[in-house]
């Protein structure tokens, strides 16, 4: 018996992401306390110190070396910390914690879905305001609808597919890394004037490292009815849209539910034109509802193939 569940538990991988899921799902780290926010805010104060907006290459140089200066140190320092811990697979469990963000979208997707039932759109706003960089209020109903719709699906994708992704190939570390690396590209966004062109070499890196996994999930969410238009229409529309990764994975929900995403967004005032996308329906309150079961259950999915994938590396080694 013990051999047959030895795949299972072989280095503790399988039950750290396990462990991690079901701990994250009970007993979730609220966004204004997570550690992740706080590197956030500290960012945006490193960015205000270092950040020459106005001229390109020196813009472009500080971006550089400011992401360097965030993420190296943090690096060397979780490196060094693991020959010291205690356990290995718990240090392994608190950094996938820390990099997981599961729950925090599924309670801002129901708290949406409910706002947006009462046509409250004063709080979907201000529900809105901390995930995004666009202006917020000016959001129509239709503009609600969709920016929470993209907003969720990112989520989603970044903060629990990629997480997952990343660690399955580097463990705790890599996976934390590339959370902290997601998050300083949302506090440095070139789609804000004060970050163009600073964030751009951060906004490329996570680009890199979203590319695969964003794409494979995109992938798992084309499975099923209308495979062959869904495919087909993700892939040309993905086109048109400027981050490879989140391309596939807006363009593949979006068709899959014949939902219309994208189209002109406000930036601090000033219009930005984007592709529009997915489908000609609307995204109202019963629509991100549908949104958040598809992706829930893909995940479900992905966890479970991730599982067997794991397991069948283990048991080879």
């Amino acid at each position: 018996m013990e051999e047959t569940f030895q795949p299972f538990y072989a280095n503790g991988a399988l039950l750290v992401m396990w462990g991690a899921l079901l701990f994250h799902l009970l007993i979730p780290i609220p966004h204004a306390a997570h550690p992740v926010t706080l590197w956030h805010k500290f960012a945006e104060q490193l960015a205000n110190k270092v950040n020459n907006h106005h001229n390109y290459s020196q813009s472009i140089l500080s971006g550089g070396l400011a992401l360097l200066l965030m993420l190296l140190p943090c690096l060397v320092l979780l490196i060094a910390m693991k020959p010291f811990v205690w356990q290995a697979p718990l240090f392994e469990l608190a950094l996938l914690l820390i990099a997981l963000d599961w729950r925090n979208n599924e309670a801002l997707a129901k708290r949406l879905i409910h706002a947006m039932s009462n046509e409250n759109k004063a709080q979907c706003r201000e529900l809105l305001k901390p995930y995004l960089n666009r202006d917020t209020h000016p959001l129509s109903l239709l503009g609600i609808g969709k920016a929470g719709a993209e907003t969720i699906i990112m989520g989603y994708g970044r903060n629990v597919v990629c997480v997952l992704f990343w660690y399955a190939l580097t463990g705790g570390i890599g996976a934390l890394m590339y959370r902290l690396t997601t998050e300083l590209a949302r506090a440095w966004s070139p789609s804000r004037r004060r970050y163009s062109p600073f964030g751009k070499p951060t906004i490329q890196l996570v680009a890199g490292l979203e590319i695969i996994p964003l794409r494979l999930f995109a992938l798992f969410i084309t499975v099923g009815k209308n495979l062959s238009s869904v495919g087909t229409n993700m892939l040309q529309q993905a086109k048109s849209w400027p981050l490879p990764g989140p391309a596939w994975l807006l363009c593949s929900v979006g068709n899959k539910l014949q939902l219309s995403l994208g189209g002109p967004a406000l930036y601090q005032g000033q219009r930005a034109e984007r592709a529009k996308i997915g489908g000609r329906i609307a995204p109202s309150a019963i629509h991100l509802a549908q949104i958040q079961t598809l992706l829930v259950w893909r995940i479900f999915a992905w966890v479970v193939i991730q599982s067997l994938i794991l397991g069948f590396i283990y048991q080879g080694l």
